[in-house]
């Protein structure tokens, strides 16, 4: 509880000054445009058209509660969710706790460096090896912009990248519309066969990503501080509703936007099932320009989400562990296995989608203890979540759980 208030203080009420607090959630978001949401939904849509709809719709509908609720416990309780864990746990369960972070997390950094590095291959023909290095560097200097002109300078840079994320998947759809009759049929829940309940974890995995539910509480808390007015909370936590909303809502139409354009442009074309392949197909069909315009928002969704991924790293070790690691170390450290897979030519779209399915089994690590502490009036105070609130979350959790369940049980017993 020792964080001061900062804005906090002057949260104004009036309606048009949320805008004004808006910023943590759009941070949080670039998580959910990630190179392994690129390879997720393009590989769904090339390969199955539009059955797999259903799956972002849901995702996205769990992402919308699940950031509310994380920025809602960092700013009711003044601490992040890796910090109230760390707190709660036993020296050996906070330490394999920790493990399991940071191991999603390691999966999401090493997803969004190769995303980035791919991109630098299709925009000027570099190694991958030579991308993932340059992606790592550019990466060092959003964080130091972080670390040198504070929270809101880095939220601005994230913002101008996520815009051209949303313009480089977006645009292609205007080129080619997809079938509104077949895409609306997606909305129906269903599978076909192993390897779209495989797809679908992935991304599950890609959309609901564990990093950014400990990411967002320390984002939000860090961005307004904590008050000791429960007036000024309440008004802070509706405000986040907003930036939750508007966030997710941006991502959500990105993501969709990618199946449907796989759907509509790529669908039985050979060599879809890379990103590199998507690119040419998607070059070939829409035409050069969109082609580049492709390239270029993956590049900005690599080089964004990689410096997100290692702001969430150093929150979950210094929140689990009370070990403050400098961003730009951590940076160093983290970008050696994404070189290592890059190096061994290993196929990068593959280890995206894998990433991806590993990201959905942390998943419930995150959000079970989140939705167990937002629960509580001895952490929340008046803040607690509602019935309706309660059973949404555990909702989501449930659904999650099960997906991953059948995804086991369907790789292991080989039936389709």
């Amino acid at each position: 509880m020792a964080f001061p208030t900062l804005q906090a203080r002057r949260a104004p009420g009036r309606r048009w000054s949320r805008l004004l607090l808006m910023g943590p959630a759009f941070v949080a978001a670039i998580a959910y445009v990630d190179p392994g949401n690129v390879a997720a939904n393009l590989t769904a849509g090339a390969n199955y058209g539009y059955l797999l709809v259903w799956v972002l719709v849901a995702a996205n509908a769990m992402a919308v509660l699940v950031q509310y609720q994380s920025a809602k416990l960092g700013l009711a309780t003044g601490m992040s969710l890796p910090e109230i864990m760390g707190r709660r746990l036993g020296k050996r369960r906070r330490r394999l706790y920790w493990a399991q972070a940071e191991l999603v997390a390691g999966a999401t950094d090493m997803a969004e460096v190769i995303g980035g590095a791919v991109a630098l291959n299709l925009l000027f023909g570099l190694p991958l090896l030579a991308g993932g290095v340059i992606i790592g560097l550019a990466s060092m200097l959003l964080l130091a912009l972080q670390s040198s002109r504070g929270q809101k300078s880095f939220e601005y840079a994230i913002l101008v990248l996520l815009g051209v994320i949303a313009i480089g998947f977006v645009s292609g759809l205007f080129v080619n519309p997809p079938d509104a009759g077949s895409a609306a049929a997606g909305l129906i829940p269903r599978f076909e066969g192993t390897d779209t309940v495989l797809l679908a974890a992935g991304m599950l995995g890609a959309t609901v990503m564990p990093h950014a539910i400990y990411l967002h509480s320390a984002l939000a808390r860090d961005r307004h501080g904590f008050s000791e007015d429960p007036a000024v909370r309440t008004r802070l936590i509706r405000a986040t509703r907003f930036d939750v909303a508007g966030a997710l809502m941006l991502a959500g139409i990105v993501n969709i936007a990618m199946l449907l354009l796989a759907a509509s442009s790529l669908r039985g074309i050979e060599g879809t099932d890379t990103i590199a392949g998507a690119h040419a197909a998607v070059t070939s069909a829409l035409g050069p320009v969109i082609g580049v315009v492709f390239a270029i928002g993956l590049l900005a969704s690599g080089l964004a989400s990689t410096s997100v991924g290692c702001y969430a790293g150093a929150t979950i070790m210094g929140g689990l562990l009370r070990v403050r690691v400098p961003l730009l170390t951590r940076r160093v450290i983290t970008l050696v296995p994404a070189l290592v897979v890059l190096g061994a030519g290993i196929e990068p779209t593959l280890a995206l989608v894998l990433s991806q399915v590993l990201l959905s089994f942390g998943i419930p690590f995150a959000l079970i203890p989140l939705i167990r502490l937002t629960g509580k009036r001895d952490v929340m105070g008046i803040h607690a979540d509602s019935m309706p609130l309660k059973l949404a979350g555990w909702t989501s959790a449930a659904l999650i759980v099960v997906l991953n369940c059948v995804l086991i049980v369907l790789t292991f017993t080989g039936h389709s």
